[in-house]
């Protein structure tokens, strides 16, 4: 009968170190995909954030609010302050006066949007739903001072508006689309028989979104009033 003959303890140890050479190794594996998930996660949940934003920008002028316009005396008149409450720009803040939820007797908010000079933050501001004049004038003041607010906080604000901040961007700028061309809303050489006291037919968003973001770089989009009929 030959004797059975065990491990030694030479071979028991390095056993004991290749399986631990083999967890430690199973184990990084295993962090390097939890981290690229977690990373795969954080991208897509900003990349969804910004699209949800800019869907958010094309929703507010869809549910933009035309005032009933008085005529004014004259061709050579200033026009009527009701033409300027739907859409105002004033090179730094947009603001927009939209039906609430799509739906105008549910009342109205007034929008706004602009770029703060420190941080370069882009941002959305809205106002809670309004039913009388007197709550939108303020409303529509209210958006017009947090436009040069400089950096005021996003957030929760006083009177039930909210404030959020959609990307980081490096510039922002508009024009509007007036008798089959596009031109500066706040420039002079509007196109010829254009009337710049009523509303555009369209709206080009031209954003230039930080570096370091899942989205960056120059973005165009343009919005075209869901009434809009070619040549009018």
């Amino acid at each position: 009968m030959k004797k059975s003959r065990g491990f030694t303890l030479i071979e028991v140890l390095v056993a004991l170190t290749i399986m631990a050479v083999i967890a430690v190794l199973s184990w990084r594996g295993i962090d390097g995909m939890l981290r690229a998930q977690d990373a795969t996660r954080r991208y897509t949940d900003e990349v969804l954030a910004t699209q949800a934003g800019l869907a958010q920008w094309r929703t507010d002028l869809d549910a933009m609010m035309t005032w009933p316009a008085a005529a004014a005396d004259s061709p050579t008149a200033q026009p009527p302050p009701a033409l300027q409450r739907s859409l105002a720009w004033d090179g730094h803040t947009l603001r927009i006066t939209r039906t609430a939820a799509g739906d105008a007797a549910a009342g109205l908010r007034v929008v706004a949007w602009t770029r703060r000079s420190t941080g370069g933050q882009w941002q959305r501001w809205q106002s809670a739903p309004v039913l009388s004049q007197a709550a939108w004038a303020s409303a529509w003041d209210a958006a017009a001072a947090w436009g040069q607010g400089g950096d005021a906080a996003t957030g929760a604000l006083p009177g039930g508006a909210q404030a959020v901040t959609v990307a980081a961007a490096l510039d922002w700028q508009l024009h509007y689309f007036r008798q089959n061309a596009w031109t500066h809303p706040l420039s002079s050489g509007a196109p010829s028989g254009a009337d710049t006291r009523v509303l555009p037919d369209g709206v080009r968003l031209f954003l230039t979104l930080a570096p370091g973001q899942p989205l960056a770089g120059p973005l165009v989009i343009d919005w075209v009033r869901p009434d809009f009929v070619g040549g009018s």
